[in-house]
Parts: structure tokens; C-alpha cells; sequence
């Protein structure tokens, strides 16, 4: 069901892939909600993926850039303002790549080199594209800009590897230029720690299928789904969320709260381990509980 919540709003969707992607989720659900919208991705990604169908779905342009070039991103901007006749009023980074990750090396042995770009691709680029795009003047007042997080910036999570440290950094970010953003333009900046979620990106990290069962089963309400994610970016994107600004706000099913579930005191009564029940497949007899 749609509300309305974007009528007559405009805005920048990054890192779109396929109809796996958050952003592409996003995409729809804010066109639905009566917005506007540009997609933007790298000239790779747009090859790669399946952009194009998603543009046709929201009638909206693809403009290929690359998040870490700010030659790229003045000239995304441009064009975008260029396409909306003006100033817009959101914008969602959900980028993310790490080449450890990808390569298998372990947080005890990076390639430092992969480090640079791990944290270029996935946070640097937020700081970019918020300065390129208050240095043009290009978002409207009370504008929202959201970013993609994960509760590894604050926690260690086996796997993760150096994306842990590019989520800290990326809510830092938000922080301080939502501070002056903020100030300034009354533009409001925050990131969603999500679910582990089964997108093309998140695939990559070790262990994500284990990681989803260990936190579905720890989380109240179990973990949230692309498709809810990108309704809680919608609310962000949306007036009813004007003073909500510099903020980390958990979409976990209530994961980031927890410290134990009954869940899983079951199973460590029984003598049972959380591996031994993901690894083995062996029963959990309190599923419906």
C-alpha cells in the first residue's frame, strides 16, 4: 500500500545492482511513494547488473558514475539537477566492496592496498558525495541523505574483516557533516545498521548464511528483510523524520539489543552449540517458540 510519503519529491539512488539490491528496492518503493528518482552506478555495475530493467520499471534515468571520483560525482550532480530541473531531496549510498574480502585475506593479514580501497569504495565515497553535493547547492532544505551500516562497526563479527572498519568509519561521517549539513541546510544525515541481508555484495562476507541464522534466531523479530529495509528508508527519505538526523538506527529485529535469547539458552541446555545446530543441521525444537 502506498502513502504518498515522497509526493512530489526527487532524489539520487547509488549502488543499484539487481532486484537483490537494497537500493533497488528503494528505487521502486520511492517511486511508488509518488518520488522522482536518478540511479546511478559505475559503468562495470551497469554492465554487470541489471540497472537498466529497474530504470524502466521507475522511469527514471541511469548516470554512470564512480562514487570515489569526484570528477565523477560534480559531473552526476550536474547532470542530475540538469534532469529534475533543479535542487532534489534525498540521496541513499548503498555501496560497499571490500577486495580482502573478496581475495579471502584475513583481517590478521591485509593487503593494505585493499585496505585503501575497501575504505575509499565504501565510506570515503559517503564523505564525497555529501561534499560535492553541498559544495553545488543541490539538495533543497529539511533534504535526507541515508547510508547503508551493519552492527559490525560497533561489534566484531568473525568474517566481516575490514568492512568493519569502513561501517565505522561511514557513521562517522554521518555524524560530522550532519552536523554541518544540518546546520546550515536543515539536510539531515543518517545510516540504517541492517540485517544481514543476502544482497550480491553481502554474499561475499565469510559465513553469511550461518551469520543469518545465528541472528534470525537471537533477533525478537527475526531479521529484516531487503524489502522492509527499504520501506525504513523511505520514512528517512519522508517529512515525518525531520528531526532525526546524525543518528545509527538499527533495523535488526531487535539483534543489537540482545545479549541472549531463550533460543539459544535452549540449545546450550540441551548441550547443544549454535554451530553444531547451523553446521549439522540438527534440530532446533524451539523454532516456533
Amino acid at each position: 500500500m502506498a502513502y504518498g510519503l515522497l509526493k512530489g519529491k526527487k532524489g539520487l539512488i547509488f549502488g543499484a545492482l539487481n532486484d537483490q539490491s537494497i537500493a533497488w528496492k528503494t528505487a521502486l518503493k520511492a517511486v511508488e511513494e509518488g518520488a522522482q528518482i536518478v540511479l546511478t552506478n559505475t559503468a562495470v555495475s551497469i554492465r554487470m547488473g541489471t540497472i537498466d530493467e529497474l530504470a524502466g520499471k521507475c522511469n527514471a534515468p541511469v548516470i554512470a558514475a564512480d562514487a570515489t571520483s569526484v570528477a565523477d560525482l560534480e559531473t552526476l550532480v550536474d547532470r542530475t539537477m540538469e534532469h529534475f530541473g533543479g535542487k532534489f531531496d534525498f540521496m541513499l549510498h548503498s555501496i560497499g566492496m571490500s577486495p580482502n574480502v573478496r581475495k579471502g585475506r584475513r583481517y590478521d593479514d591485509l593487503d593494505y592496498d585493499y585496505l585503501q580501497k575497501t575504505l575509499d569504495i565504501s565510506a570515503i565515497s559517503f564523505h564525497k558525495m555529501i561534499q560535492v553535493t553541498r559544495k553545488k547547492d543541490a539538495m533543497n532544505d529539511w533534504g535526507s541523505i541515508v547510508a547503508l551500516s551493519y552492527i559490525a562497526a560497533q561489534r566484531t563479527l568473525y568474517g566481516y574483516n575490514d568492512m568493519a572498519d569502513a561501517k565505522a568509519l561511514l557513521e562517522s561521517i554521518a555524524r560530522s557533516f550532519g552536523y554541518i549539513y544540518g546546520r546550515e541546510k536543515h539536510i539531515r544525515i543518517n545510516t540504517i545498521s541492517q540485517s544481514p541481508t543476502p544482497t550480491t555484495a553481502g554474499s561475499g562476507v565469510l559465513g553469511l548464511g550461518d551469520l543469518m541464522d545465528f541472528s534470525g534466531k537471537m533477533s525478537p523479530l527475526g531479521n529484516a528483510t531487503a524489502e522492509e529495509c527499504a520501506a525504513y528508508v523511505i520514512s528517512l527519505f519522508s517529512d515525518l523524520t525531520r528531526k532525526v538526523t546524525m543518528q545509527n538506527l538499527y533495523h535488526d529485529g531487535g539483534f543489537s539489543s540482545m545479549g541472549m535469547s531463550r533460543r539459544a539458552m535452549r540449545l546450550y541446555e540441551k548441550g547443544l552449540r549454535f554451530e553444531d545446530v547451523i553446521l549439522n543441521n540438527l534440530p532446533d525444537d524451539d523454532e516456533q517458540q
